[in-house]
């Protein structure tokens, strides 16, 4: 096959492949899952704005996200798993993402192919899954080709040989491809048909390439995955073209996580305004004698306040939404109606999450714009993040709904 790269793909080296895991420890329930993401976030918090300043990737920090068993949080109890409900997945990526937005993007794919796992793949399939994941396994991303045409066009193709399955193509927005042990990827197989089809990241005809160039979440290694003629397991390949007619929750539970990103992002940047201006901001001249009695600065860190607690509380509910619709069969109703509590969650992150980044500035003043605080990298990740799925469709989702009655259509970004 063909590709299309870029020439600085094309030239640029590929990049070290993890190390062999480890096994990690075993999550037991919800509150451990909340202790060990405070935790996580510690070290991922240690070190942040330098590694984003000088586009340090965040090796050990993943690590330890691994070591922490975090990986696992969405693997049934009957594989093992801790199987933690969606409200407590949600807090746990809010609690990552505080400390830092990019390290915590990394592993958010993990979580979305396991969702497509539990309805598309067949039991002997997710128990292989699964088993690897609960042993330290990576799980990453190839995404979308970067090629002007629609995101749904997909371009890679899985053929078969007398030597197997063999994969080719190039993707791009890969996060967490190059952390990664298994690397899935959407691809067309020789009937034409969808599937997901997972590759080892160590396997042969499979290239990493670190060339993500974005302003923010600048430390997500969100570049190209390259295939050429790569071996595939024939038994880790699963048929998507079922999911056509079925409705389930892939799409709002990686929806979800993203909204609970947004969310951290905004935590983070109201716990740093709130840092700097008990620590280093003077309060505006002829106003106040400290910048603790200053009106306005009260007035808008009240009003920051509750506009972040707003969002929190409804990805909260919109966690406990889906806990209950998973419990039960889901219908095209009540799939609809996660993908409602999750657009609805998604409006108000993604606001507060820009809103949050750009009051941190404008409070803290003229001095929280060195370079040594760093603190810009609040608003860059927010902003870039926050274009991944863009926002002005989910009103369009909910007005189509209430007024008209409309069910969202089913895909990956609802």
């Amino acid at each position: 096959m063909s590709l299309d790269m870029d020439e600085s793909v094309a030239d640029g080296a590929a990049e070290p492949m993890p190390p062999p895991p480890s096994p990690p420890h075993r999550i037991g329930s919800d509150a451990e899952a909340i202790a060990a993401a405070q935790a996580v976030a510690r070290i991922f918090a240690a070190g942040a704005a330098e590694r984003d300043r000088d586009r340090r990737l965040p090796w050990g920090e993943i690590a330890a996200f691994t070591d922490s068993g975090l990986g696992g949080l969405t693997v049934p109890r009957a594989h093992g798993g801790a199987e933690v409900s969606y409200a407590t997945l949600a807090e746990v990526f809010t609690i990552l993402a505080a400390a830092d937005g990019s390290a915590a993007q990394i592993p958010q794919n993990q979580f979305g192919v396991l969702a497509l796992v539990a309805v598309a793949a067949s039991p002997a399939q997710q128990a292989r899954i699964y088993r690897d994941v609960l042993a330290g396994h990576r799980i990453g991303n190839a995404g979308p080709a970067r090629n002007g045409k629609a995101i749904t066009r997909v371009e890679t193709r899985l053929t078969s040989g007398p030597a197997g399955p063999r994969l080719s193509g190039h993707r791009f927005y890969s996060t967490g491809a190059l952390f990664a042990h298994w690397i899935p990827t959407r691809a067309v197989g020789p009937d034409g048909g969808p599937l997901l089809v997972f590759v080892r990241r160590d396997a042969p005809g499979v290239r990493v390439v670190d060339d993500w160039q974005g302003f923010g979440q600048r430390t997500t290694a969100s570049g190209s995955v390259i295939f050429e003629n790569a071996p595939v397991e024939a038994d880790l390949t699963i048929d998507l073209a079922p999911l056509a007619g079925h409705p389930g929750l892939f799409g709002p539970i990686s929806q979800l996580i993203h909204a609970a990103i947004d969310a951290g992002l905004a935590r983070g940047a109201v716990a740093a305004a709130l840092d700097f201006l008990r620590t280093r901001t003077r309060p505006y001249p002829f106003t106040a004698e400290t910048v603790a009695e200053d009106p306005h600065i009260l007035g808008e860190v009240g009003r920051l306040t509750v506009d972040l607690h707003a969002a929190e509380a409804v990805l909260a509910r919109a966690g406990r939404t889906l806990d209950r619709i998973a419990a039960a069969p889901v219908t095209a109703q009540s799939a609809a109606e996660a993908s409602v509590a999750v657009a609805q969650a998604k409006i108000l992150t993604t606001e507060v999450a820009l809103e949050a980044s750009e009051r941190l500035l404008e409070l803290a003043g003229a001095s929280a714009t060195r370079d040594g605080y760093n603190l810009g990298r609040f608003w860059r990740d927010a902003r870039v993040h926050t274009l991944h799925d863009p926002v002005r469709w989910k009103y369009h989702l909910l007005g189509n709904h209430a007024l008209n009655g409309v069910l969202p259509a089913r895909h990956q970004w609802n």
